[in-house]
């Protein structure tokens, strides 16, 4: 065995002492709904919440899981309770330019009053203006105007008959009007007779024919004059009526709506109209139903637009699918024979109207994805007003909208919710990001495992399951839920946030516990939902498993072997992390090519893998060429390796196998290695350090444990192992190792067992060789020729 420092089973993962949680099972615990090791976050977003600027929006960023959603709508709510109600806004006719619906503002909960005052005053005038035509008062005033038209008339037409007697001739009614007849023995003349007089008569008929009929015109304009006059006098009447009618319907709205500007504006323009169109109202009772839908009727009603009567303080409004018209509204259309027809009733509020005063929390990824979504959200927090157009407006497309109702001012808080991927994108390449969204609330997935936290980890499980219907868990099951947690988390020192991930595994737990009929879900039960779970989602792991044993993948744990190691490494299937150990093999030779990566000779290899192997040349050359040249050729390969790998968590294994080809050492074929190297040989730590250890031990297990296999480790990583009870009870043991290390030398004393001392020398001496074989091919070649 070897003599170098090994972990002990107690520092494979935290290990919970039941005694110091003083609390028998979760249903003793005070639930608890809220943030939990999120401090930086809620100092952030509190901070955000209280700055009263318009281009200080929040910008929410977090991992999937973390509890971002339900806290930003719980601490905006909570806040916008304190806050004033925002005003109701309303669309209303525009009597000017109707193709402009105008916006109205009354204060919250008017709006609804407004729209049954406009409704309760055209009812009121249907029933009461025709009333009013029919009044007596109103019809000896409206004869008495007739009968002096009817009197003037008429002795205009006896003057004028009067003066076509005596010229011979009568007036006759034609369906073109007024004639004129000649008259012969005080009869009308027909035209025959007309005909068989002589052409002086003739003659002498049209010439006094003509002198009438100016005498005739002169007349017939008075006529029209004074039954123009009749008809003004009538309408002037008419409108007195109405005024009559509608003042002390109107004075009470007057009175009512004083302290609103824009209301008094609108309502002089609606008294205005009604006047002018007074004969509108005049109808019978059993048609006045019939009316309500005409466009007469409907230009007097009031459009709602935004109703906040039912708001506890500020709105706080979610949209989770924020396009185009959810976010500004849109204006609707009938089809009405064929043709589509709108009008001011049928324009609908977005989330900004609706949000227009207090908060919209929209999902980042989900505004970019809809097309003018964030251009428009911009122009909103920049402007501070929204407007209501097609989406065909911004594209540059003959829109079909006949309405371009007036903008309504904004003054709200845009929070949106996404990832660090977004956020970096969006701060990089949009430069009005930085200017409109300068909070910036960062949840953390992670937090630090105290006492404290572990406590409020219990009592939000309590709070759960009594929010779900759950069984409580008892102390146990707590600490295997908080054992899960420094799993998520990958750190002994860390709880995750990613409360999402432990609710399934309750849920889950739940289930188990319900079909033993426990009162209680314990430890068992939860062990049985994680295994469960994995069971479920690591059929490609228990595929590559089967690949080893078929030995489909070349793989051996017995004896030593120069230039091969197993280097460790992970597959990240989304829902599901593993590790898997690759073969890695080098050759080394004379030559001067230094250190070749075959994986990046075919594009096989990320940035990140080149450099950990250009790392690797450093050290080499450092270490062994400072009296000669580095004369050598080594070719590093990830065996039956076809998907490509690119990280430096193998550049230590992959050194590893360099020295040992270099010297002819041969390495242990039972130890695995992981962890990242410098320049200076100096081991760094790497991640899913877990997941590979628990992937080697598992082939392992399956050759059979002899207790020489182990893994080396960065000592970094030794806080972030939190590995399965299966390898925690094989160290313990005895059947297996882990070996943590903090330099080159350490790992290849603990993988050859020999010192470093002597594989310098062995490697030291192979070069010297390689390079006198270097310079006795020069001398041998003789000097060189050079040409002109």
């Amino acid at each position: 065995m070897h003599k170098y420092k090994e972990l002990s089973y107690k520092q494979l993962k935290k290990i919970y002492n039941l005694d110091n949680f003083d609390f028998q099972s979760t249903e003793e615990l005070k639930p608890i709904d809220g943030i939990i090791g999120q401090d930086r976050a809620s100092k952030a977003m509190e901070f955000g919440l209280h700055v009263k600027n318009s281009k200080y929006n929040i910008f929410v960023v977090g991992v999937k899981g973390t509890g971002k959603k339900s806290y930003v709508k719980k601490i905006v709510e909570k806040n916008a309770k304190l806050e004033n109600i925002p005003d109701d806004w309303c669309y209303v006719y525009n009597f000017e330019e109707p193709s402009r619906p105008i916006s109205l503002n009354v204060p919250p909960g008017m709006g609804k009053i407004f729209c049954d005052d406009m409704d309760e005053l055209i009812n009121e005038l249907l029933e009461e203006i025709p009333k009013a035509f029919v009044d007596e008062a109103y019809e000896r005033e409206k004869t008495e105007i007739i009968k002096k038209y009817q009197e003037k008339r008429n002795t205009l037409l006896e003057e004028l008959t009067a003066y076509c007697l005596e010229n011979g001739f009568v007036i006759k009614n034609t369906n073109k009007g007024f004639a004129l007849a000649p008259l012969i023995d005080g009869k009308a003349m027909s035209d025959q007779e007309y005909q068989e007089l002589d052409e002086e008569q003739r003659k002498e008929i049209e010439r006094k024919a003509e002198d009438v009929e100016i005498k005739a015109l002169e007349l017939l304009r008075k006529i029209k004059a004074v039954e123009y006059k009749a008809k003004r006098n009538i309408a002037k009447l008419d409108r007195e009526l109405a005024k009559k009618v509608i003042k002390p319907c109107m004075d009470i709205l007057f009175d009512k709506y004083k302290e609103n500007e824009k209301v008094i504006k609108y309502l002089k323009a609606v008294k205005k109209d009604i006047v002018e169109n007074i004969y509108d109202f005049d109808v019978e009772e059993d048609e006045q139903e019939d009316l309500l839908e005409e466009d007469f009727i409907k230009k007097y009603k009031v459009n709602l637009f935004v109703d906040n009567s039912n708001n506890d303080g500020a709105p706080v409004i979610i949209e989770y699918n924020p396009n185009y018209q959810n976010l500004t509204g849109k204006i609707e259309y009938e089809n009405e024979q064929g043709s589509l027809k709108t009008d001011f009733t049928m324009i609908r509020p977005g989330a900004i109207h609706k949000a227009n005063g207090g908060y919209l929390i929209l999902q980042a990824d989900q505004v970019l994805r809809n097309i003018k979504s964030w251009d428009t959200l911009k122009r909103v927090i920049e402007t501070s007003e929204v407007r209501v157009e097609g989406l065909r407006t911004h594209l540059g497309i003959i829109d079909i909208a006949s309405l371009k109702p007036e903008p309504i001012p904004v003054n709200l808080k845009v929070i949106l919710i996404g990832n660090s991927y977004i956020y970096r994108l969006l701060y990089e390449y949009d430069e009005d990001f930085e200017k409109l969204f300068k909070i910036k609330v960062d949840f953390d997935s992670v937090m630090d495992a105290t006492l404290e936290n572990e406590m409020k980890m219990a009592h939000f499980i309590s709070f759960f399951c009594n929010k779900e219907g759950l069984k409580h868990l008892d102390v146990s099951g707590v600490a295997k839920v908080l054992e899960y947690s420094h799993r998520i988390a990958g750190s002994q020192k860390k709880l995750t946030t990613r409360f999402n991930k432990l609710v399934e595994i309750l849920i889950e737990a739940d289930v188990w516990a319900e079909m033993e009929q426990s009162l209680l879900i314990q430890e068992k039960h939860i062990k049985r939902a994680y295994m469960e779970r994995i069971y479920r989602n690591n059929q490609i792991e228990e595929k590559i498993e089967e690949m080893y044993k078929n030995g489909k993948i070349l793989f051996s744990l017995k004896g030593k072997k120069v230039g091969r190691i197993h280097g460790l490494s992970v597959i990240d299937l989304g829902d599901y992390i593993f590790g898997k150990p690759s073969v890695i093999t080098v050759t080394t030779f004379a030559g001067n090519k230094g250190v070749i990566n075959i994986e990046r000779e075919v594009d096989m290899s990320g940035s990140v893998h080149d450099k950990g192997v250009m790392i690797l040349e450093g050290y080499l050359n450092e270490k062994f060429a400072q009296k000669y040249p580095l004369s050598i050729t080594g070719k590093i390969c990830f065996e039956q390796n076809y998907s490509g790998i690119d990280g430096d968590s193998a550049s230590s294994t992959e050194l590893y196998a360099l020295l040992s080809s270099i010297s002819d050492v041969p390495i242990h074929q039972h130890i695995a290695v992981t962890g990242s190297v410098n320049q200076k040989g100096e081991i760094q730590p790497v991640g899913g350090v877990t997941e590979k250890i628990e992937g080697f031990f598992s082939l392992c297990k399956y050759y059979g444990l002899t207790g020489e296999h182990g893994v080396i480790i960065p000592h970094q990583n030794i806080e972030d192992l939190v590995l399965s009870d299966e390898v925690i009870d094989a160290v313990k043991e005895g059947k297996f190792h882990i070996y943590p290390i903090a330099t080159i030398e350490e790992g290849i004393e603990i993988l050859t067992n020999q010192s470093f001392e002597y594989i310098c020398e062995k490697i030291n001496k192979k070069l010297e060789e390689y390079n006198h074989e270097k310079k006795d091919e020069r001398k041998s070649k003789g000097p060189r020729m050079f040409r002109r």
